[in-house]
């Protein structure tokens, strides 16, 4: 009886292979271990889904009046770089009595393995008894405690489910919409991909806004008022700064923010306040705690190193895929928890132990970990499939690792090193003061026990250099010395940046009106997954709908054409949010395939009758040419083609 596993990549094919009985014997795409288990693997997905043109001819050529597009019976195809593998995977198919599924612990990594099974035809009884192994982490003690730990590949179902459903929806609204605004493009003079997509359109929809609102930002004059308080603490004296909230009468000079824009308001009040006493209405003083953040998932290390290293999301997904499977030094990157499992706990000796070799940098911060201190992160509720990425119990030569992969493993053991410090501790106080009918507020916030923010290098600067808020008694009264008017103007909002267009799209619910959108769109974690934001901004630069200008990500005037094109529920992300919805449900068993599908297809035909009935929008009519290469690159390639 023979037990064939099927791994989503040769890396953790070798890595189960190696928790298997020796001897191990290599073979083309598959390794054979001493006790006739076989372990194979995908590159990837095998199977990718067909052109349009392979479901009918005509397709070939892009035409407004064929569309929408919508496939009676799905085709998959083998991809190009993958037709050998997938030969070997159904030849093991046939011979094998016992079939282990260990694609990646996410909605992909089951479906790219599953649809492997029907593409090869496995028997529905053999299909039955496939079990499902779930590996997070590399090294030989996890993959074998992971081989004890199987699970009916029955039970993941529902989650194969909503990937195909993803994957074809995706498919059906990406090819139709694109193809009928490139063309609608082509009829304006434009020759480039207007590329439409149900994530990367909100993504795009959002620079554009953005980049729009700064455009159109007209600066406003505001001013504040501070009351100068001075107060002797033995023999050190200092003013109070307390600033002055102005009341609901001062409403008409006041912008929706409440600062007020006119001066001689400001003046008169700066004029009543001098020299008068000033009373201790209020009085607080309170301890608050700052616990550490959670370890990271991907998206929260992305954003963190794009602020921190300049890296764009890519190159940290990239960094991480290395330090994954070639170096075995963190657990798998895709993940979208924050949360550890209870029983890894047990590892957190081992884990320092392998930082501080891995990590010289990080010997003091390991030496002051306390492990007898346990933080909120190791949860068995949170943790379904996949859990944070932390580092591995692998010890290793950092020489071997290049300079990114140091900064990103460093980056992921710090935060992973947190949880085994105090919380932060500061010392809040706020006064309150009644001064010639007006109130005043002072507030101070000082850092009084550092905790887990030595592991930062250096103490952010909010936690420093804060006014200084005497603990006054209710009732007390002091003297207003002066006042202080400060003038200011508004300012635009900020160019998006990788970092804050990633915190946009995993914090996607603040620019979402809709209540119960805003609650779906919280609970999903966003516009798109962790495996997939990273090659979506990939896809809009290709594109040349965004680029970039020094560490700013701006819109393009192809961009903005395609964004001002669309129709306005397509450039948001609550049509997103409604997917995501369905698919998770889809996940938990409580909604079905059939009228997801049903509902989108009604609604790509109604869009596609709207784009052939109506005029071209004029934001197409506008766009400049799109930028191709040199002239004499293409130059080279042509030579070279012509000699080959």
């Amino acid at each position: 009886m023979s037990r064939l596993f099927i791994a989503e990549k040769p890396s953790l094919g070798r890595a189960i292979a190696a928790a298997l009985p020796n001897p191990q014997k290599k073979d083309q795409g598959f390794i054979r271990c001493g006790n006739g288990d076989i372990v194979t693997w995908c590159i990837g997905h095998l199977l990718e889904q067909v052109e349009p043109d392979v479901y009918d001819d005509k397709y070939k050529k892009w035409n407004i009046a064929d569309l929408p597009i919508v496939p009676e019976q799905w085709q998959l195809r083998p991809r190009k770089s993958a037709s050998k593998q997938l030969t070997v995977v159904r030849k093991l198919l046939k011979d094998a009595t016992e079939i282990i599924h260990a694609g990646d612990p996410d909605r992909e990594g089951q479906l790219l393995v599953d649809e492997v099974l029907d593409y090869c035809k496995v028997s529905k009884a053999k299909k039955e008894r496939v079990q499902r192994l779930l590996i997070s982490d590399l090294n030989l003690p996890a993959v074998k405690r992971a081989l004890s730990q199987m699970r009916s590949n029955r039970e993941f179902v529902p989650l194969s489910v909503s990937a195909l459903a993803r994957s074809r929806a995706d498919w059906l609204y990406g090819m139709n919409m694109s193809r009928a605004y490139t063309l609608l493009g082509q009829k304006a003079g434009y020759q480039g991909v207007l590329s439409v997509g149900r994530v990367q359109t909100p993504i795009l929809g959002l620079v554009v806004r953005r980049d729009e609102e700064i455009e159109n930002f007209i600066p406003r004059d505001y001013f504040t008022l501070h009351a100068m308080i001075p107060y002797q603490e033995g023999s050190i004296s200092f003013d109070i700064r307390a600033r002055w909230k102005p009341s609901e009468a001062c409403q008409p000079w006041q912008d929706d923010e409440g600062r007020v824009l006119n001066r001689k308001l400001v003046e008169n009040v700066a004029q009543r306040i001098k020299n008068q006493p000033a009373t201790v209405t209020d009085s607080e003083q309170k301890q608050t705690k700052q616990s550490a953040p959670l370890p990271y998932s991907l998206s929260a290390l992305q954003i963190d190193a794009a602020k921190r290293f300049g890296m764009s999301a890519q190159q940290v997904l990239d960094t991480c895929q290395s330090l994954y499977e070639k170096h075995k030094l963190i657990t798998y990157p895709r993940s979208d928890s924050r949360y550890l499992p209870q029983e890894h706990y047990t590892q957190a000796k081992s884990v320092c132990e392998a930082i501080a070799t891995n990590a010289k940098d990080l010997l003091t911060a390991v030496n002051g970990a306390n492990l007898s201190l346990k933080s909120k992160a190791w949860n068995d509720s949170k943790v379904d499939a996949h859990h944070a990425i932390i580092p591995t119990p692998k010890k290793s030569s950092a020489n071997g690792l290049s300079g990114d992969e140091v900064k990103i493993y460093s980056q992921i053991a710090r935060q992973y090193l947190m949880q085994f410090y105090p919380a932060a501790l500061y010392a809040e106080a706020k006064l309150e003061f009644e001064i010639a009918g007006g109130l005043f507020i002072a507030k101070g916030r000082q850092l009084t026990v550092p905790g887990w923010k030595t592991l930062l290098g250096k103490i952010e600067e909010e936690d420093t250099g804060v006014d200084a808020v005497p603990p006054l008694s209710k009732g007390m009264v002091l003297t207003c010395r002066e006042s202080v008017i400060s003038d200011k103007k508004t300012e635009p909002p900020r160019h998006f940046t990788e970092a804050t267009l990633l915190q946009a799209m995993t914090g996607i619910a603040r620019f979402v009106e809709d209540k119960e959108l805003k609650k779906i769109l919280r609970d999903t974690d966003g516009l798109g997954t962790e495996a997939t934001r990273a090659g979506i901004l990939d896809t809009l630069f290709k594109r040349q709908l965004l680029k970039r200008q020094g560490k700013a990500i701006l819109s393009s005037p192809a961009g903005r054409g395609l964004i001002h094109a669309l129709p306005s529920d397509s450039t948001y992300p609550d049509m997103t949010a409604h997917w995501e919805h369905q698919l998770q449900g889809m996940a938990e068993r409580n909604q079905a395939y059939q009228p997801f599908m049903l509902a989108l297809q009604q609604r790509i035909d109604g869009l596609m009758q709207r784009v052939k009935s109506e005029p071209v929008p004029d934001s197409l009519r506008q766009l400049p040419p799109v930028e191709r290469p040199a002239f004499k690159r293409k130059k080279r390639s042509f030579a070279k083609k012509k000699a080959k």
